[in-house]
């Protein structure tokens, strides 16, 4: 089946177990029929005419008929016999023709069975023996590393081919850096890997014993493998990251994020619209959204043209989003809708925001150290800089739209809003209280200021009133922010 789905440059099946199963979930029978399929039958569910005294005894039966009948089956009659068959069945299991990862100890007589019962989720006739997973040393020829679509950067080991638990491994993930320093790797060394649950490879050590002198040290890359951008590593994390916004590895994911509701919200331009886009080549980076024709788009459905109208003008509509839009559109690491507004009212525009100064925006209110070295890191990087100046070209919006308040009236002040809001949408109340200088918090504590309270306000609302907190209706809210 591999083989099949590698001359048709498809994705490769990881073991039977996943092969089988993903036949059996397809929706076209057609294509399951085309599977090489085989099964084991193991159980006798019903019959007439007939019966059974034990277990064994159908297994025999099924075979006379013809099915297809596991040929490990070992009849014991004590406990020895048992330790022996699972030591049997453990040391020959290289040469089945199907991968186990245990073997299964069943009462044989039915009508025991049928007494001992069974619990809501397994038998109590039945216990299931594992077997440690099979260790193999090779050798560690290579690390390379690879990017995800979020820009994470995993190094992979490059082995030299080895048969474990039925299949050749050639390659597996080392996680990250820690998962490296943690285990002593060195390019050159003897590992031993064993598959996790008989099903993903993982080097599990290396034998520094064998080391010759020859073996070199690996270091995560300082620039993305892909595209050449920075590699960062933020305190606290494992993971060491891409942070170019045009990463061809990280391309389809950003797109998705760019066009989605909360961002430039382009109607219309889906995962699957995207992922056609991608494969024939008519977007290759993020501006090229802003370049795209009618007849291209056209072209992706049958009878195409109305779609292709739609999404045009929802493509244009989104070049006069508001700024904050745009800055959450970029997917900057912690950098959400709600920094996304404060940013846009304190800088107003996309070039003084590239220029804001790490000490600047550390000092901002709810920014802080780490999300304005984000935002530092994103704007300094050249593939930014160009993705900006490309949107300008193609006549997207740069600037905030909200009017600019000098009152501050709120500053300081947090609000829980809670309720149904007759005048006013969440998100709108939210807007007001953000744009004179006010925060919201989704939970009243001590530190809430005001509840803006609408009907079948809840327990906000009588949290809210046992700590003393000023309740306000939308007529209070009205008068509060005319003051």
């Amino acid at each position: 089946m591999n083989r099949v789905r590698e001359e048709n440059e498809e994705e490769l099946f990881a073991n039977a177990r996943n092969a089988a199963a993903g036949s059996l979930r397809q929706l076209d029978s057609k294509i399951t029929a085309k599977r090489p399929l085989d099964i084991y039958i193991f159980n006798v569910q019903k019959i007439e005419g007939k019966t059974f005294n034990s277990h064994f005894e159908e297994l025999e039966y099924l075979a006379k008929l013809g099915f297809n009948v596991n040929p490990v089956r070992i009849e014991c009659h004590n406990i020895k016999e048992i330790e022996k068959a699972i030591l049997k069945i453990g040391e020959e299991r290289e040469k089945l023709t199907f991968g186990i990862d245990g073997a299964v100890v069943k009462v044989d007589d039915l009508g025991f069975r049928e007494s001992l019962g069974a619990t809501a989720k397994c038998p109590r006739w039945a216990i299931a023996y594992k077997y440690p997973p099979e260790k193999k040393e090779t050798k560690l020829k290579d690390i390379i590393c690879q990017v995800g679509r979020t820009g994470v950067i995993t190094p992979m080991a490059i082995l030299e081919p080895v048969k474990v638990a039925g299949s050749t491994i050639s390659k597996t993930t080392l996680h990250n850096e820690d998962f490296i320093k943690e285990k002593g790797l060195m390019i050159g060394d003897i590992v031993e890997i064993q598959k996790a649950g008989d099903v993903i490879p993982e080097v599990v050590g290396v034998k520094k014993e064998k080391r010759t002198g020859d073996e070199i040290p690996f270091e995560m890359p300082k620039v993305c493998p892909v595209c050449g951008a920075e590699a960062v590593r933020e305190e606290g994390e494992a993971a060491v990251r891409c942070t170019g916004i045009e990463c061809p590895a990280k391309l389809f994911r950003n797109l998705v994020h760019f066009v989605s509701r909360e961002a430039m919200n382009i109607d219309g331009l889906g995962e699957n619209i995207i992922g056609q886009l991608l494969d024939r080549k008519l977007i290759e980076n993020i501006a090229d959204i802003y370049t795209l024709k009618f007849e291209d788009i056209a072209s992706l459905k049958k009878n195409g043209k109305k779609f292709a109208e739609n999404l045009i003008n929802s493509i244009n509509r989104s070049k006069e989003n508001d700024l904050y839009r745009l800055i959450t559109a970029f997917g900057i690491r912690h950098v959400g809708v709600k920094a996304s507004k404060i940013l846009a009212r304190k800088y107003r525009t996309i070039d003084k925001l590239m220029d804001a100064s790490y000490e600047e925006l550390s000092y901002l209110e709810d920014v802080g150290p780490v999300m304005a070295n984000s935002i530092r890191e994103f704007f300094m990087q050249d593939q930014t800089i160009d993705l900006v100046k490309r949107l300008k070209e193609a006549g997207v919006n740069t600037e905030s739209l909200e009017e600019e308040v000098e009152d501050k009236k709120l500053e300081g002040k947090t609000f829980v809003l809670t309720g149904s809001l007759e005048k006013y949408t969440r998100t709108e109340a939210s807007d007001i209280i953000e744009k004179f200088g006010g925060k919201t918090s989704g939970s009243v504590s001590k530190k809430t200021d005001y509840v803006l309270a609408g009907e079948d306000a809840g327990s906000k609302l009588s949290k809210a009133q046992s700590l003393g907190i000023t309740i306000l209706s939308e007529a209070d809210f009205d008068e509060l922010i005319k003051q």
